[in-house]
């Protein structure tokens, strides 16, 4: 089935068979057409609601007002089973949610069955995180003796300097920079902008990038106004980010998981342990929750402590001198 903003999704196919196939076609333009959420997020909404649909058929359950709070946990009960991690289930519910939340706002249920329903508790494991000199070490890693090492070398300072994600990466554009100011108009998930202040190291090597490697690779392809371009004068893709983030952790012998999102990870830490404000942190990972900002205030908790154990004189007692 195609979306009225003509995205192709694993929703159920034309023409409707069910109340249940039509609510999820509603809820598919509602969120193309009114939520305007970014094209991945929906089809990643659509695949969950896949599954409950698919399960609901199973329970002879063709209408979702007639869902009720057990058909969910039932539902919840084989996603475990399937040995799904507790933040895919959680992801999936969330889906569920929004879904019923919506039937319920177009007065098609009297009832959110979701309601009572708990989230499955998840691991408060710790994003990986490199060290300031860690991250040195992987900067210097680029031969910028070589156009293709400018471009790494300026893509490496980018992530850094700025924390943003990947595909926001892929998406900067030449118009994007405002490089005297400082700055980068950096377009994030739902289609939302905002401004991120950029490093002098980040912004010397972009333009050492735009006025000598950018404009060797432009020649080849249909560049357009991307930034970041390939060997071929084209789009640099998502795996060829993450292959080239992992092959500098590598050569600058960090024995660590490293991909792209730990650049961020560590550009958040970094910031909170130098005293940033939570919120000016939050602005500028484009986090719509500070909730979600709040996970590196853990690591900078463990920061912290060990900066205690190491200094304070009841952790490290210094001997008086004097007797009994």
């Amino acid at each position: 089935m195609k979306s009225g903003s003509g995205i192709k999704t694993p929703f159920p196919p034309d023409p409707p068979r069910s109340a249940l196939e039509r609510q999820l076609k509603r809820y598919a333009d509602f969120l193309i057409l009114e939520k305007g959420v970014a094209t991945n997020s929906y089809l990643s909404y659509a695949s969950d609601l896949k599954k409950y649909y698919e399960f609901l058929l199973k329970q002879e359950v063709r209408n979702g007002a007639a869902v009720r709070e057990e058909h969910v946990g039932g539902f919840l009960r084989i996603l475990r089973h399937m040995g799904l991690s507790p933040r895919s289930v959680a992801r999936i519910l969330s889906a569920v949610r929004g879904f019923h939340r919506f039937l319920v706002g177009e007065e098609i249920s009297a009832d959110d069955p979701t309601q009572n329903v708990d989230l499955p508790k998840r691991s408060k494991s710790l994003p990986n995180v490199l060290s300031v000199e860690e991250i040195d070490a992987m900067l210097h890693q680029p031969d910028t003796s070589k156009p293709l090492g400018i471009r790494d070398r300026a893509i490496l300072e980018s992530l850094y300097a700025t924390g943003i994600r990947v595909s926001e990466l892929l998406e900067l554009k030449k118009s994007s920079l405002l490089l005297d100011e400082e700055l980068v108009l950096v377009y994030g998930k739902g289609s939302k902008e905002r401004f991120v202040p950029i490093g002098r190291s980040a912004v010397e090597w972009i333009k050492k990038y735009q006025n000598t490697a950018r404009v060797s690779l432009a020649r080849r392809g249909r560049s357009r106004d991307i930034l970041f371009l390939n060997a071929r004068g084209s789009r640099l893709s998502r795996t060829a980010v993450w292959k080239m983030v992992e092959s500098y952790a590598r050569s600058a012998g960090i024995r660590k998981k490293v991909h792209p999102h730990t650049i961020r990870h560590s550009f958040a830490t970094h910031l909170l342990e130098g005293g940033a404000d939570l919120r000016a942190v939050q602005e500028m990972l484009g986090h719509a929750d500070i909730s979600t900002t709040q996970i590196y205030t853990h690591v900078d908790r463990e920061y912290l402590k060990a900066e205690h154990r190491k200094y304070h004189p009841r952790e490290n007692p210094v001997p008086s001198g004097r007797g009994g």
